[in-house]
């Protein structure tokens, strides 16, 4: 097994019972090694075949015996450390160790010691609150590989192997995933450091969106020369390769890509960035609303400026005094709406018609989108009363009084016509 009864006493010394020692001062963490095992098919195509190993990411000094049982990378004294950007504790960290290919570039790492035929390791760690650093360690075989390309030609390791190494580069972000708003200037982390003080460093930034790659900014130390905006070329001489976006559009959404580039390295980060606005949700009508029995009225949610376009709108009511269980009720939907900022809008209908015995019954508006942990909910309870018998009353009255009027004033009407007609006669008129 990984953890032998040894190792278990000696990882409860490292970590405490709690497992809540500061990453800072950790001496070693479990990790995942995510081998590879490659080959050409018979078409001539390369084929992998990945592999999951237990193993021990050990900090130390050179010579150090291995700690555990398991494929140990010791990390030895360097001017690059990754446990200088954690905080928190052990079990807050996932950590993954993977072999690196240099794709067939066979150069010397600038610094004392280095060796051109160096077989190089990732180390990967995923903090719970969004750090993400990739290590990149240096570790100098006895026997140099010969012949092939790197990742056909693994060096071997067997279960139990200490693996002297130096860490060479980290690049790490702090926003592995970003969501704003609309019009929003969010900054896309990116930083770097590097064990060597004079390095030929090229960073870059892209975005990945709709299959299409957009280079944002370059930058080459070697040159001195720089294209594209949002990242200030001062900052990086000290490590800082962040990006600061325009104000957000649409367009803006997608998949950002800083990449660091120092021969035979390159270290890059996928940043993902989405945006979301919450919808502003509202009735027409007033928390207690009251109607005649009979009387009909269309009530009207509005769900207005949500982005993106996917939303859940519905209606329900629930009949307190007799069924505690809400019932959802058929409803009327406007289409979307664009509005002029990038957002959409959406109404609900709902018709009432009611009687006496719906009098107290509460009816909800539940509006559900990607930017909310829980549905917005917009209430009013519905107050019915009888008919008005008053005005059944005067409008009988009028009623009659108008019958009463005519019937007074049409035959006098009628006998002043009849006699006008008669003197117009006699006059000859």
């Amino acid at each position: 097994m990984f953890w032998t009864f040894a190792g278990l006493v000696l990882a409860l010394l490292c970590l405490g019972v709690s497992g809540s020692q500061s990453l800072r001062d950790v001496q070693w963490l479990r990790c995942r090694f995510m081998d590879e095992k490659v080959h050409l098919n018979e078409e001539g195509h390369v084929e992998t075949e990945y592999i999951h190993r237990e193993s021990v990411l050990q900090f130390g000094k050179d010579g150090d015996s291995a700690l555990h049982p398991a494929i140990t990378l010791l990390v030895t004294g360097s001017e690059v450390d990754m446990r200088h950007y954690l905080e928190g504790s052990v079990d807050m960290i996932q950590c993954e160790i993977r072999r690196y290919s240099t794709g067939g570039i066979v150069m010397r790492w600038p610094v004392a010691g280095a060796q051109e035929y160096d077989v190089w390791f990732t180390c990967t760690l995923r903090h719970t609150q969004g750090l993400v650093i990739t290590t990149f360690l240096r570790h100098t075989p006895a026997t140099p590989a010969q012949g092939k390309l790197d990742f056909l030609q693994w060096m071997k390791i067997s279960d139990g192997d200490l693996l002297t190494t130096s860490a060479a580069m980290v690049v790490l972000t702090r926003t592995p995933s970003v969501e704003v708003g609309f019009l929003k200037e969010p900054e896309l982390h990116c930083q770097f450091a590097v064990d060597d003080k004079l390095p030929k460093v090229t960073v870059e930034w892209k975005l990945q969106r709709h299959g299409k790659h957009i280079k944002l900014f370059s930058y080459s130390s070697l040159t001195g020369k720089s294209e594209g905006s949002g990242v200030t070329v001062k900052a990086i001489e000290g490590g800082n390769a962040s990006l600061k976006l325009q104000p957000t559009r649409k367009r803006s959404e997608g998949t950002y890509v800083c990449s660091v580039k120092i021969p035979p390295l390159n270290g890059s980060h996928d940043i993902p960035l989405s945006i979301s606005e919450q919808p502003r949700v509202s009735l027409n009508v007033p928390d207690a609303l009251s109607m005649a029995a009979g009387q009909d009225k269309k009530v009207i949610c509005d769900a207005e400026g949500y982005y993106p376009l996917d939303v859940n709108i519905e209606w329900y009511l629930e009949r307190h005094r007799e069924n505690p269980m809400p019932s959802f009720l058929s409803v009327r939907h406007s289409s979307h709406r664009l509005n002029q900022d990038g957002t959409y809008s959406i109404s609900a209908f709902l018709y009432l018609e009611p009687g006496l015995e719906n009098s107290g019954y509460q009816y909800t508006c539940s509006v559900s989108h990607k930017s909310l942990l829980n549905p917005i909910k917009k209430s009013f309870f519905l107050i019915v009363t009888e008919t008005d018998s008053t005005i059944w009353y005067f409008t009988v009255i009028g009623f009659i009084l108008s019958m009463l009027l005519m019937m007074h004033y049409v035959p006098r009407f009628l006998a002043g016509r009849k006699a006008a007609k008669r003197l117009s006669s006699y006059l000859g008129i």
